[in-house]
């Protein structure tokens, strides 16, 4: 209806249509009582796809609303982005009423899950905020002009792709085939995590606002956000979404890495296995 043009809408369009998917796969899948046919836990499976489509919803619907809707002049398209933005909102309370059911079984000690426990929790806020990097830094001409910043996107690829394994190994049960216990591969995993987002948070910001590097530190010297009105997020704005999700997925990887720490020397068990 004329309301799809720039990268944030192909990627709200992307969420909203994985999401939409999935939920009828799952839909067909309990329907048809094929959980049992799965190599790996249904109900962690199921836990972890609402949760991150509960954020993922929230996160489009407030990033469609803020960067793209006001572009729009009064009319019938803006009135159509209105309408998607809110049925994305609808659909995060639904996905946000379906985790907050989830937990309460969880809670009462009728059924466990991953995605219930803290080192749970962190790998999947972990694994959510670097997607969002990735909406961010989806053009090349943010970092492809100086090998530093490269390497950042490296860091970004490298950590979320460990936290993905550690979430997998839990899933398909596969954690008790390590030659060393699950929480220690974890805290390994994590500490590796912690450095490399600690190299990403100091090169990032260096090599995209120090002047010295012929970066552009302040938003009025940015060419891309100096045309008015666009469809596009302009570089700058990018550039700093970067730097602040990197500043915040390093806090959320260094309290994980503690909350590890202590399970790993202060005798906490595992984390529970779902079932």
């Amino acid at each position: 209806m004329g309301t799809w043009m720039g990268a944030v809408s192909n990627w709200s369009m992307f969420i909203w249509c994985f999401c939409s998917t999935m939920t009828i796969f799952i839909l067909i899948v309990e329907l048809c009582g094929l959980q049992s046919h799965f190599p790996f836990s249904w109900f962690n499976f199921l836990i972890t796809y609402t949760c991150y489509a509960a954020l993922f919803c929230i996160s489009a619907s407030i990033i469609y609303l803020t960067s793209y809707i006001w572009f729009f002049p009064p009319g019938r398209s803006q009135d159509h982005a209105i309408a998607a933005t809110a049925f994305s909102c609808i659909a995060s309370l639904a996905y946000a009423m379906e985790v907050a059911w989830a937990w309460t079984w969880i809670w009462l000690g009728l059924i466990t899950g991953y995605m219930a426990t803290v080192p749970g929790l962190f790998k999947g806020l972990e694994i959510f905020m670097a997607c969002v990097i990735f909406a961010f830094i989806s053009s090349p001409l943010l970092y492809q002009h100086q090998p530093a910043l490269v390497w950042c996107v490296a860091v970004y690829a490298i950590c979320f792709l460990l936290a993905v394994m550690a979430l997998l190994l839990n899933w398909c049960n596969w954690d008790n085939s390590l030659p060393i216990p699950f929480p220690i591969f974890q805290l390994g995993l994590t500490l590796l995590s912690v450095l490399l987002y600690a190299s990403a948070l100091v090169l990032w910001p260096l090599y995209q606002f120090d002047e010295k590097v012929d970066s552009q530190p302040q938003k009025s010297r940015d060419m891309s956000c100096s045309e008015g009105l666009t469809y596009y997020l302009c570089t700058w704005d990018q550039r700093l979404a970067v730097a602040i999700l990197t500043a915040t997925n390093l806090l959320l990887y260094v309290v994980d890495l503690v909350s590890l720490t202590c399970m790993v020397f202060g005798g906490t068990k595992d984390q529970p296995r779902g079932s």
